[in-house]
Order: structure tokens, then sequence, then C-alpha cells
């Protein structure tokens, strides 16, 4: 079989979620960096923007975004397992961690690469350059690339909350994050059970590609959550891993939900609703403002831009700002579409655990445009219906 290309960066949080995919499902692939003179000739002029990941079919299908790799690759390819859950709590649940995953855990993913110079720099400018500068290229062209890349994922960091005034309570909630998911994973060996989901795939992206390989970050996981290390690597092997599980690859159902997955539930409605509930409100009149935008577009100068502002909220008893972005508005959907699609039953049940956990808001926190992506880019559609 024709192996898939997958073009990314080994320190990439995008990246590792699809990279996570394609390993569990065992998908044949060839990883190269963005480096690689076919992404600069022919990826990323068909992407439209520089972005990482980017996936490129045997047919010549390019598909950018992780979950979007992972949706075509659902239906493209067969495997042993589905990321999905069939049941519809459960696939709310994970989608839920999909998006907190790649969305919620960015604060903490960034302070920890780009705020502890003394024990990370060596190690990241080593990676930026393997990936990032032509092979071959000289130490200074290397340099160069770096020092480009590291300036604009810096001002990147402060877009995202990370700041003097919030390290400490970044690195408080992130230890707060570890210990939770350190006793869920005493018992369970993936997110729902036995087998890795979508909201594994999206965990592991801000958890490996920036907190298990970057010396500073590595160095606490291991020794405040080795049981998150290990998870980390369960989710980077092909094939099943039993040793400290009993076998058993079933999924939790809305009869047996653990009370050490709903106490991480209620740690996203704590850590991450009053963000998106800012961006969404903050969406919604930069939309207002802008009632003849045509569908289709994003409404930007620059239709490769990803940010439309920034949101003010609260968190952890301090006021902040992050970037807004609509590409989490297109996540949340995800949510949100599988809640409704549900049958009636299993909504009540999507509800009560909702409600339990204190995240039911989230079921019906919505911008007046949906969110589509459109030639790898996310684009509004229509208002809603009222």
């Amino acid at each position: 079989m024709t192996p898939y290309k997958l073009y990314g960066m080994p320190a990439s949080l995008y990246t590792a979620k699809a990279r996570s995919y394609l390993r569990k499902r065992q998908v044949p692939f060839i990883e190269y960096g963005a480096n690689h003179p076919d992404f600069a000739t022919r990826i990323a002029p068909a992407v439209g923007r520089w972005i990482v990941p980017v996936l490129e079919a045997p047919d010549g299908t390019i598909i950018q975004d992780g979950s979007a790799i992972i949706d075509y690759l659902e239906t493209n390819t067969e495997g042993q397992f589905s990321a999905y859950p069939s049941s519809a709590l459960a696939r709310t649940v994970s989608l839920l961690f999909e998006m907190f995953g790649g969305e919620g855990l960015l604060r903490p993913a960034m302070h920890y690469r780009w705020n502890f110079d003394a024990q990370n720099m060596t190690f990241i400018r080593d990676e930026f350059i393997s990936s990032l500068a032509p092979i071959g290229a000289s130490e200074a062209e290397g340099n160069a690339f770096f020092d480009n890349a590291s300036g604009r994922m810096r001002g990147a960091t402060a877009s995202f909350g990370v700041a003097e005034s919030t390290k400490a309570l970044i690195e408080a909630s992130y230890v707060a994050f570890l210990t939770l998911f350190s006793a869920h994973l005493k018992h369970f060996p993936y997110l729902l059970g036995g087998r890795p989901t979508i909201g594994d795939f999206g965990l592991v992206s801000a958890l490996y590609a920036h907190l298990d390989r970057d010396p500073a970050a590595t160095t606490l996981m291991r020794q405040q959550a080795p049981a998150v290390s290990r998870w980390v690597e369960r989710m980077n092997a092909p094939g099943d891993i039993w040793v400290e599980h009993a076998e058993d690859p079933r999924l939790m159902d809305a009869e047996n939900v653990p009370t050490s997955l709903k106490k991480l539930m209620i740690y996203v409605a704590e850590e991450y609703l009053p963000e998106i509930t800012a961006h969404v409100a903050f969406a919604n009149e930069w939309l207002a403002a802008r009632p003849t935008l045509v569908a289709g577009t994003n409404g930007l100068d620059d239709p490769a831009n990803r940010y439309i502002g920034s949101a003010e909220f609260t968190w952890r008893g301090t006021t902040m700002k992050s970037a807004v972005l609509p590409y989490r508005f297109y996540l949340l959907q995800r949510i949100q579409d599988c809640f409704e699609r549900a049958l009636a039953s299993e909504q009540l049940a999507i509800r009560a655990l909702f409600d339990e956990t204190g995240l039911a808001p989230l079921l019906a926190l919505k911008t007046v445009r949906r969110v589509a992506r459109v030639n790898h880019f996310e684009v509004w559609g229509e208002l809603r219906d009222s």
C-alpha cells in the first residue's frame, strides 16, 4: 500500500494529534518536516497558508488540520477501532476533551515551552531548526529560521494570556490537571476506557509535543504524573499495551461514568468555560459590527489570518485576555452537533452529565453564524435561524 505523507514538526502541538492517530490506527505513513521541498512548492500553496499538519493521501488529496485528517482517515482507511464512540454520550464527552486538549491546554503548553529558556533553549532551537531549515543549511541559516519562528511563537504565547502576572496561576492549573488525569489513568488506559477516542487525540496534542518532550515540562510530568507520561507513550505506540490495566477494550456508557472523569469535566468547566464563553460573546459582537460579511469568507483583509481579536475574561480570580480564533467555534460545534443529533433519551443523559459537571452552558453556547472549514480555511456561514 502506498503510504500517506504527513507534513509537520515533532515539536508541533497539532501535528502530534494527527501522528498519534496514524500510529494507533496503524495507517502506513511517512513523516516529513515542514522543510521538505514539496511542502514549500506544492503543499503550502495548495493549503493557502503556512500551517501544519498537512496530510497528503496516496491519490494526492490534501487535508489540513488534525480533526479533518482524522475524519478523512476514518472514512478512507480500515482500522480496528474508530476514534468516535458509538454511544452519543461518550462521543459528546470525547469531543469535549478534543477541544479542551487542543485549545484549553495551550496556556501551559506555551508557558512551559517559552518561559524556561535555561532548561529548554538548546533542545527547542535544535528541534525547530531540524524541521524548518532546509536540510544541509548552515548554522547561520538555521539560526535565522529559528529566530524568526521563535519570535512569532513568543508573540503567540502572550496572545494566549501567558504573562508575568499569570505564570503562577498557569502552573497551579496545570498541576491540578496532571493530578486529576493521573488519578483517572490509574483505573483506565485511556480517557473513556479501553481504547483511545477523539478526546485522547485532542489531549495528546499539547501533552506530547510540548509538555512531554520539552525539558522543563517533561521533568515536571515525570516527577508529578508518571501515569500521564505512560499514557503519552501509549498514545504514540501502535497496537495495544496492557501492562498496568486489565485487558478490557470497552468504553464507558451513560450508566457507568467514572467519578474520576466527572472531576476532569468539572475542571474543564472551571478552567475553560469562562474563556470560550467570552470568545463567543466577542465573536458575536464582532459579527454584529459586520452585517454585510459575505458567507463563505472569514471577513478579514488577509484570508490566511486565524485571529479576529482578543477577549477579556476572569480566570482563577484574575482578569486576562486571550486571542479569539474561529477555529475554536468549529470544535465547539462538533460537541453541540453530536448532542443535537442524539436521540431524546441520549440527550437527557448528556444534559444530566453536563449539568452535574457545570458544563451545561457549553451545549447552547453558539456564535450567530456557524464556522465551516472550506478549502482549508475557517469561514463564516449564513446567520443562524433565530
